[in-house]
């Protein structure tokens, strides 16, 4: 998987679990229908499309990007849609997060250990079946 799709694929894991959170939200602890099923549709797509960067991304980095932008999506979807009010240090901590994301993703030489091809039919390392699973 390229470098591309991964980052596609997480950029659509954190747009789905986004729109999933404003739907549960909307579904007022899941009594309306149609909120309710968007909510749960898209939280399964959400961490469908998270597994794929996890086979080519170390998954403290999937993780802190997904979570860390979906933080700050799903704050600023709900200031603009629910003018919901920001105070100054709500501001600085979205601002602080967005960094983080930023310095991990251009700074960060973290990668996911490769597992050789011959160590998959050993004994003990029937797991080994992704390049994110590690054989030892």
């Amino acid at each position: 998987m390229s470098p591309l799709t991964s980052y596609l694929c997480l950029a659509g894991a954190i747009l789905t679990e986004a729109i999933g959170t404003i739907a549960l939200a909307a579904s007022e602890s899941l009594t309306k229908p149609i909120p309710t099923v968007i909510s749960v549709v898209c939280f399964v797509a959400a961490f469908w499309l998270l597994s794929f960067p996890l086979r080519t991304m170390p998954t403290g980095i999937v993780y802190a990007v997904w979570s860390g932008m979906g933080i700050v999506l799903i704050t600023a979807i709900a200031w603009f849609w629910s003018k919901q009010a920001l105070d100054l240090p709500a501001i600085v901590g979205m601002a602080l997060i967005t960094a983080g994301v930023i310095v991990i993703n251009v700074f960060s030489k973290s990668e996911v250990p490769a597992v050789a091809s011959a160590d998959v039919g050993k004994p003990g390392c029937a797991a080994a079946k992704s390049p994110s699973a590690r054989c030892e």
